[in-house]
């Protein structure tokens, strides 16, 4: 692995300054590497930063990566990584042509970097300079408390995919500016419809009476509307109270946060070096947390820059050909699957494209008729700042959810696959089983990232026992997985961990199966785990 020449370089700084221009926005500095595929299968374990920790699933990773490639030979073109500098490799069997191209779409994933929101807390950090830090604590840690270390190191990996990520924004100013403060929003999202019981229309008349009281100033409308509160329901103070009482204690943070601040076992001083441990696995994961929820939209952004800069770029000149099969095998439609780039990159297109014909608006929306809808022009020209806007603020689910319509589905002929098996030739057919949109929404949804939600329930959780509740949300946890998580959990925790969580169960009648919602609870007591039904 190696810096890239001086001659390249300078060609990528051409390329920097064309898109500059285009209207991306990103850093003056970047480092470029030229690496091999072994460099590739070596570092893509630790997500291509090679400062990472070392830890021994990175090494089975390694091991498999290789034993695949000698069977399914490959050119992995490009890595990119989100650092201060941004951070990019390349193949050394690309040839210059493709790295300019490649380059273009480098840019586009800083450029969506270092201006979407979900990445704005590592917008001055140096991460690799950060994880080299951290490396050469847990090597200090390994030597002094040799496979211990590592216990600890399994045991936080086993649960740093449930980090609360979006709780990290809650206090931003930005958003204290925009909400209501918290005695507010207790008494409308929690007090009335889960303690008084009123019903939806009764609660959106009140946000009515309290919309109509901030036209005379927050101060003043805070002030009669609690007064008012406080008069119709006696009880709503010592309600909010408790409520402030367990936000205090800890029930906002994630459970690997709240282990490392509240465990009676990690507060023991023999057992303090854990603590940073912990730490640095968590805080590993938050970083890498934007990214894994902004995977289509991401590389649907870096697709629609690679592709309009090289097309416009004079370097282009006698690679037509070879550049339309190469784009073609990154961005075209998976018929079964899905291709992030692909998806990604028509979104931006069909976004584009609706903002340049006005119909990102409520007039286009009332329209029903197809051949009105495909015909509906305003010629807005706005094509360029929306999509700026939706790299600016958009997630992949936000992205999905919002803009795959029918239109979208029928404009680029996408439909569910499902698969079924032929018993008398005993193989699966696929076919297709929807064209709606909302079915492939649907699809689109299930494919992102999307772990469990599990809280620490704070009024049963002491210094002996750990108390954890699964929110269900349609998916239940994998079973196989609880003993070992809850185990490890027990150790970190120094006692027994509960949690509850609901099971699917599923029966035969008469008239078919049936699947029922059923409430469980894991104990991990002595070494030993058990379920018990609640």
């Amino acid at each position: 692995m190696h810096l890239i020449d001086q001659r390249t370089k300078q060609i990528m700084e051409d390329c920097k300054t064309k898109a500059r221009s285009a209207g991306l926005s990103f850093d003056k500095e970047t480092l470029e590497y030229i690496v091999t595929n072994r460099d590739m299968i070596d570092l893509s374990p630790k997500v291509m930063i090679p400062t990472l920790y070392d830890y021994w699933v990175n090494d089975v990773d390694v091991l498999k990566n290789r034993g695949q490639y000698k069977l399914y030979p490959h050119n992995p073109y490009e890595t990119v990584i989100n650092s201060r500098p941004a951070i990019s490799y390349y193949n050394d069997n690309n040839p210059d042509w493709m790295n300019i191209m490649i380059f273009y779409h480098v840019i586009g994933h800083i450029d969506f970097f270092q201006n979407n929101h979900l990445f704005e807390k590592t917008w001055n950090d140096d991460f690799v300079g950060q994880a080299l830090s951290d490396k050469r604590l847990i090597e200090s840690l390994r030597v002094a408390h040799g496979r211990y270390c590592d216990y600890v190191i399994e045991f936080g990996r086993s649960i740093d995919n449930i980090t609360g990520y979006f709780n990290q924004f809650k206090h931003e100013d930005y958003i204290k500016k925009s909400e209501p403060e918290e005695i507010i929003s207790f008494y409308f999202d929690n007090f009335l419809p889960n303690i008084a019981g009123k019903k939806q229309n009764d609660i959106f008349k009140e946000i009515y009476e309290y919309n109509l009281l901030i036209d005379k100033g927050r101060d003043i409308a805070r002030t009669i509307f609690i007064n008012t509160v406080k008069n119709k329901h006696p009880e709503f103070e010592s309600y909010f109270e408790r409520h402030k009482g367990l936000l205090n204690s800890g029930i906002e943070m994630d459970v690997l946060e709240f282990i490392t601040e509240y465990s009676p076992f990690l507060k023991k001083e023999k057992n303090q070096w854990m603590r940073s441990v912990l730490s640095i696995i968590r805080n590993t994961s938050l970083y890498f947390a934007p990214q894994i929820r902004s995977k289509i939209i991401n590389e649907g952004w870096a697709s629609y820059w690679h592709d309009t800069l090289f097309i416009q770029d004079e370097r282009i000149k006698g690679h037509e050909a070879d550049y339309a099969k190469l784009n073609a095998g990154v961005t075209s439609l998976s018929r079964v699957g899905l291709n992030p780039y692909a998806i990604g990159l028509r979104l931006i297109q069909h976004i584009e494209d609706l903002a340049d014909k006005g119909k990102i608006s409520w007039d286009f929306q009332k329209i029903k008729d197809s051949d009105q809808r495909e015909k509906y022009d305003k010629k807005i020209m706005k094509g360029k700042e929306a999509i700026f806007e939706l790299r600016k603020n958009f997630s992949d689910f936000v992205l999905i959810n919002t803009f795959v319509d029918q239109d979208f589905v029928d404009k680029y002929d996408l439909f569910v696959v499902g698969k079924r098996l032929d018993t008398s030739r005993n193989v699966y057919q696929y076919y297709i089983k929807s064209r709606k949109a909302e079915d492939y929404k649907q699809m689109l949804i299930d494919s992102l990232y999307h772990p469990p939600h599990i809280v620490v329930d704070t009024e049963l959780t002491d210094d002996n026992t750990l108390y954890l509740v699964h929110k269900f949300e349609g998916k239940q946890l994998i079973k196989d997985f609880i003993p070992d998580v809850i185990h490890g959990l027990g150790y970190l925790w120094g006692g027994d961990v509960k949690i509850e969580t609901t099971e699917i169960v599923v029966s035969n009648t008469s008239s078919g199966q049936s699947r029922m919602n059923q409430r469980v609870r894991y104990v991990f007591h002595d070494g030993k785990v058990n379920k018990e039904k609640i």
